[in-house]
């Protein structure tokens, strides 16, 4: 299939050739004798908008175009910013990405195309040889329903005929402005929302696709372009599917969409209009029956409550509500979904975000994660934290970021932990009624919100003042949760 194309709002990933020594550093007293800066140049250009008249000079300062755009490049990627052609530097550009230009967060392209209908088709052209192709239709497939979860899109698929997202597999010329290379250079590449060929994906066929991370994952590449089907250029967020390197060691099994990509294409579709207990990733929801909870239950009462990157999550059994500060509706997941290694009924959870880190707590022992990963080393014991042996459970912790100080509560007391110092203050236990008067043990969770602190027990939670050291409102302990 053959098409006329414009070369506006491409996407296409890119891997650059570069020495295989990523070491020498861009001499701003020599930098012409560096030879890693014709392919950075064509890169800068490509990416950064460096404009193809500029041209190398003998010295370079802080304020030359090339550094204030290798400056740029290393910000927008989350490297260490130096003006220099470090191996770093080096080593991302030399992996595989979308030529579109990066700029910072989700972004759309120029003028935000969009579909202006939710109901979209897709037309699987030809098929490569690397795998059935049952296994390339269920890629594809699951690769749109990522995007179906988080938008009021909805997509089919037809056998013959003009789709509104075409998807091939070509090798060399095939139609476009946009040869493919050969392997290992250039994957694939997309066409934002329109008419005609706008909105087509290809696949450089000369690629060895693969179901897994053996290769280039077809999954993967296939997510990311469509996203560019339906709108989106590219984040600086580099958990974002749409951040414009390829990552290869992207655990498959657990992938899910970063919020920047949930806000990027809600900004141009809105949310879906299904349930709120629906989840953003392409894994089939918790199932509803006996032992399932109801958020707006008014018996409801949780487990743990603590914060994630901005995040709240209220634990139940093996279950947690997951509140965005950007969204009203809370998501409800399986904690294995996110975290196969923790146990479920958790007793504790709170976050040190100056460490991005949140801590998770069963039992005599704990855990510590970050974002979708647990760290190394854990579990621990919670005496190691410096409690005495007759302590064999937390039941609510949280922790006060200004004071870097943090609050286990047991039965009626409450310990004070010092996160500079890693140790249990002195004078404590103390007990939870003289500090915190008009609380009540036993505390099943508590938050800190708004400079307050909420105390979770049963049903029933209380904002207290801890500058007033008094209660100020009493709510049901669902209410977080839009009930």
């Amino acid at each position: 299939m053959e098409r006329t194309v414009r070369m506006r709002h491409l996407a296409i990933l890119v891997l650059l050739h570069l020495p295989v020594c990523w070491t020498y550093p861009l001499d701003r007293t020599a930098v012409e004798e560096d030879p890693n800066m014709d392919l950075a140049q064509q890169y800068l250009e490509s990416y950064y908008n460096l404009g193809k008249d500029v041209k190398r000079g003998f010295r370079r300062k802080d304020s030359d175009p090339i550094v204030k755009k290798i400056q740029e490049m290393q910000k927008f990627l989350g490297l260490e910013v130096t003006g220099k052609l470090d191996s770093n530097t080096l080593e991302v550009m030399a992996k595989p990405r979308c030529g579109v230009p990066d700029v910072g967060q989700f972004t759309t392209f120029p003028g935000a195309p969009k579909w202006w209908k939710t109901h979209l088709t897709y037309r699987i052209v030809n098929y490569t040889l690397d795998l059935p192709r049952k296994v390339v239709d269920s890629a594809i497939e699951k690769a749109l329903r990522v995007w179906e979860a988080v938008t009021p899109l909805t997509f089919s698929r037809v056998d013959e005929g003009e789709a509104d997202i075409m998807i091939l597999f070509a090798v060399r010329g095939h139609g476009d402005f946009y040869s493919f290379d050969g392997p290992g250079k250039t994957l694939a590449h997309a066409y934002p929302p329109g008419q005609g060929f706008y909105g087509d994906a290809h696949f450089d066929d000369d690629e060895r696709w693969t179901e897994d991370e053996s290769g280039t994952n077809m999954f993967l590449v296939a997510a990311h372009e469509l996203g560019h089907s339906l709108g989106l250029s590219h984040s600086d967020n580099t958990e974002a599917l749409m951040y414009p390197v390829y990552n290869s060691r992207t655990d498959l099994a657990r992938f899910r969409l970063s919020r920047d990509d949930v806000a990027g294409i809600q900004s141009l579709y809105g949310p879906p209009p299904s349930s709120p207990e629906e989840p953003v990733v392409p894994t089939e929801p918790p199932a509803a029956g006996p032992g399932t909870p109801a958020r707006c239950d008014p018996e409801l009462s949780f487990d743990a409550v603590g914060t994630l990157r901005g995040e709240t999550l209220f634990f139940k059994d093996r279950y947690f509500w997951r509140k965005f500060h950007w969204d009203l509706e809370p998501e409800f997941h399986l904690i294995s979904a996110f975290w196969p290694s923790l146990p479920s009924a958790l007793d504790a959870a709170y976050e040190v975000s100056s460490e991005d880190t949140t801590f998770i707590f069963k039992g005599n022992q704990f855990w510590a994660i970050r974002g979708l990963e647990v760290q190394a080393g854990y579990p621990r014991s919670i005496h190691t934290l410096g409690f005495p042996p007759t302590i064999r459970k937390i039941d609510a912790a949280v922790s006060d970021k200004e004071k870097k100080k943090t609050y286990f509560f047991v039965e009626e007391k409450y310990w004070r932990f010092d996160e500079i110092s890693q140790s249990l203050d002195r004078g404590f236990p103390r007990l939870i009624v003289d500090d915190f008067p008009g609380v009540e043990p036993k505390v099943d969770a508590v938050l800190q919100a708004f400079g307050f602190f909420y105390f979770f027990s049963g049903s029933t939670q209380i904002e207290f003042d801890p500058n007033a050291r008094m209660v100020t409102r009493r709510l049901k302990s669902n209410s977080w949760l839009l009930c």
